[in-house]
């Protein structure tokens, strides 16, 4: 079977035709137990996927053990040559590879065939790095020897990927781990099967070899317990809450292994009184609102200077009244479903917990009217919030809008880091001195300023405090997979 067809079949027959990828071959278990995939806008079941038992769990480390052996060796502009492949694949099949994970993920078809380019772009930047990685020659003692210090991958890493940007974050890992030299077994979301599997299709396609990568789909705590607790895996990526990265960090660290954590976010937006209100809400809304506000470095508190929060209020709630709520496939949806049922119920009761110290809902605040099944929110603006509330210091995931309103002689900076969280952070105003200023005294690992687009390939993905370890894509991003060998040897005499 090709990738090309695999793209073009519905989910159902795609989970059934795949299952796990151990050793560069598709299995799925005749028995054992299989787990549901939903869609979030209908609530329709809409295939099965097989999960792992422990067997299968050791199997793809110990076919992840052998692919590195070969892998490691494997020059770097032939690597290279397989990632580029893979990327141009997913490039060429970008929307019939959306229209699967839409359906099973929820976020329209044009922002999920956006996402599938990304990660082709993370495919190629890793394919750029793995032929630009270079080692040093360093002078040394006693005279006549030198140093050589080379790079070399660090073996087998466990990635385990969220639901919510399922293709972003699979690229993310898996690119660059392999561009390093290193193997990967990969557990990616239940919810959001089908963009791995058409993933993992693609790579296997362009040429990757057995065992380079293998998929498996299970229960996140068994199969995380039981990879962390493999001698044979030596580095974790992991993406998701900040609460789940706290367990497994000390799972990692017992065996010392490499670790790279891109945990939660609480971004501020800082809306100084010289930037146009109504261009500020069109700029913020159409980031807070994408993927229903189910992203870590999506926009989720408000600090709008006095003078403009009353104007900037009012054409943020244009902004939510003008979004479509449906179905991702559907060509006129501009913001999905949730998730899930229990995101509903967080957001709803995040919404009644600021409502209830004083805050001010203009619109949305629960399920769309007369919308009886799916995940659905409407899209939500608060004011007046009290900075107590819950959606203040919890990672809302949720398309929610809380705004507060400060003054001149205000420490907004300070309100903007008084939480765990150091991802991302945004501030608009037309002073460029104040902006950098404003900036530098963030305590967040990425600042957008009068832009808030900062993922990409190019750059360095990743957060401080509660946000996490490391960072995925950017110069450098091989470092995460690699570890230095230094040689100390003779210079020949002259």
């Amino acid at each position: 079977m090709t990738n090309d067809n695999a793209s073009t079949m519905s989910n159902a027959e795609l989970y059934a035709a795949s299952g796990f990828h151990i050793d560069g071959v598709w299995t799925c278990p005749a028995g054992g137990p299989r787990l549901d995939v939903v869609n979030p806008a209908t609530e329709e079941r809409i295939g099965e996927i097989p999960l792992a038992q422990p067997e299968h769990l050791d199997a793809a480390v110990d076919a992840a053990a052998r692919g590195f052996a070969r892998w490691r060796k494997t020059h770097a502009w032939d690597r290279a040559a397989v990632l580029k492949a893979a990327a141009a694949a997913l490039r060429s099949r970008s929307t019939a590879i959306a229209r699967i994970f839409s359906i099973e993920q929820g976020k329209p078809l044009i922002e999920a065939e956006r996402e599938v380019g990304m990660a082709a772009d993370h495919f190629d930047w890793a394919a750029q790095e793995a032929i630009r990685l270079t080692g040093q020659i360093l002078p040394a003692r006693p005279a006549g020897t030198v140093s050589v210090v080379e790079h070399r991958p660090v073996g087998v890493v466990a990635a385990f990927t969220p639901w919510n940007f399922p293709a972003l974050q699979i690229a993310a890992k898996v690119a660059y781990a392999l561009a390093a030299g290193c193997t990967v077994v990969l557990k990616p979301s239940e919810e959001a099967p089908g963009i791995a599997i058409l993933l993992v299709r693609a790579l296997h396609e362009a040429g990757l070899p057995a065992g380079a990568l293998n998929l498996v789909f299970g229960n996140p705590a068994e199969v995380s317990e039981r990879w962390l607790a493999s001698p044979k895996v030596q580095a974790m990526s992991f993406t998701g809450s900040t609460r789940v990265g706290k367990l497994l960090a000390p799972m990692a660290a017992a065996s010392l292994k490499r670790m790279t954590l891109e945990l939660g976010g609480h971004a501020p937006v800082i809306v100084y009184p010289d930037f146009p209100p109504g261009e500020a809400a069109a700029l913020a809304g159409a980031v807070k609102f994408r993927n229903a506000g189910q992203a870590c470095v999506s926009p989720s508190r408000f600090f709008v200077h006095e003078a403009i929060a009353a104007d900037f209020t009012r054409h943020m709630v244009d902004f939510a009244g003008g979004l479509v709520l449906g179905e991702g496939t559907d060509p006129v949806t501009t913001m999905g479903p949730l998730v899930n049922a229990g995101r509903v119920e967080a957001a709803a009761a995040l919404v009644a917990d600021a409502v209830g110290r004083g805050a001010v809902l203009h619109c949305g605040g629960g399920r769309p009217p007369g919308r009886n099944t799916g995940f659905f929110f409407e899209p939500t603006v608060l004011s007046k919030v009290s900075p107590d509330s819950r959606i203040m210091h919890e990672e809302p995931f949720a398309p929610i809008a809380p705004i507060i309103a400060f003054g001149d002689g205000d420490d907004v900076v300070g309100m903007a880091n008084d939480v765990d969280y150091g991802l991302g952070a945004y501030v608009l105003c037309r002073d460029e001195a104040l902006a950098a200023r404003t900036a530098e005294g963030l305590d967040v690992g990425m600042v957008g300023i009068n832009n808030l687009a900062l993922a990409g390939a190019d750059t360095p993905f990743g957060g401080v405090k509660g946000s996490g370890l490391g960072r995925e894509g950017g110069p450098g991003a091989l470092d995460e997979f690699l570890q230095k060998k230094m040689t100390k040897r003779l210079v020949a005499a002259d």
